[in-house]
C-alpha cells in the first residue's frame, strides 16, 4: 500500500515535475504535460502510458493497474490501484509516465528503465 502523500512525493521528485489541478483534481506534470493525476476525495491515481504499456503492465503487475473506462483509457491512461501498490512499483509506473510526457532531452535524466 502507497499512501496518498507518498505517491504525490514521488510524481514531484521525478524531474522538473510540477503539481497543478484540474476538475478537483491533483495533476503532476513535466514541462505542462500531465503524466499522472491524484484524486484525493477516494485515493484515486491515474497515470499516462501508451496502449502497449498499459497491456503489458496490467497483465504483469498482478492486478495494480487497470485502464479507465472510455476513450481515455483506449488512449493509454490507466488507473494505479495505491491500495495494493508498493512504492517500487508506484515509482517504476509513474517513471514510465513521465517519459511518455517529457521531452525527450530530458530522458537522460532518469537512468534506462
Amino acid at each position: 500500500m502507497i499512501p496518498q502523500d507518498e505517491f504525490r512525493a514521488l510524481a514531484l521528485s521525478l524531474p522538473e515535475a510540477t503539481e497543478g489541478s484540474h476538475f478537483e483534481t491533483a495533476d503532476f506534470r513535466v514541462r505542462n504535460k500531465i503524466f499522472a493525476t491524484l484524486r484525493e476525495s477516494d485515493g484515486r491515481a491515474v497515470v499516462k502510458l501508451t496502449p502497449d504499456e498499459q497491456r503489458l503492465m496490467a497483465e504483469t503487475m498482478g492486478g495494480l493497474l487497470a485502464p479507465i473506462p472510455g476513450g481515455w483509457g483506449h488512449k493509454g491512461w490507466t488507473r494505479l490501484d495505491l491500495d495494493m501498490a508498493s512504492p517500487e512499483e508506484a515509482l517504476h509506473v509513474l517513471t514510465t509516465a513521465w517519459r511518455n510526457a517529457a521531452p525527450k532531452k530530458l530522458h537522460a535524466l532518469l537512468p534506462a528503465p
